[in-house]
């Protein structure tokens, strides 16, 4: 996928099944990773729930160190205006 690609897919919704793809490991270990609190959190739609990707995008980008997200992803809602 190009850079493009990947920018355009920023406001996108995915599934587990999609992250565990994305991150190489297995759709069990995202469920607990989710359940421990070491990834962004979910959105519900309906009865289905999503990771959004941007969130994802800047999880990977702090290395997937749950605090540097939370700092940066603070620091992009409320210092720079709204984020999503």
């Amino acid at each position: 996928m190009t850079k493009k690609g990947i920018e355009d897919d920023r406001g996108k919704l995915i599934s587990a099944k999609t992250l565990a793809k994305l991150l190489s490991v297995s759709q069990r270990t995202v469920w607990r990773l989710v359940s421990s609190g070491k990834l962004p959190e979910m959105v519900s739609l309906g009865g289905s729930k999503r990771f959004v990707m941007s969130d994802i995008d800047l999880f990977i980008e702090c290395g997937c160190d749950m605090d540097v997200y939370r700092a940066r992803n603070e620091t992009m809602f409320y210092g720079n205006g709204l984020r999503r």
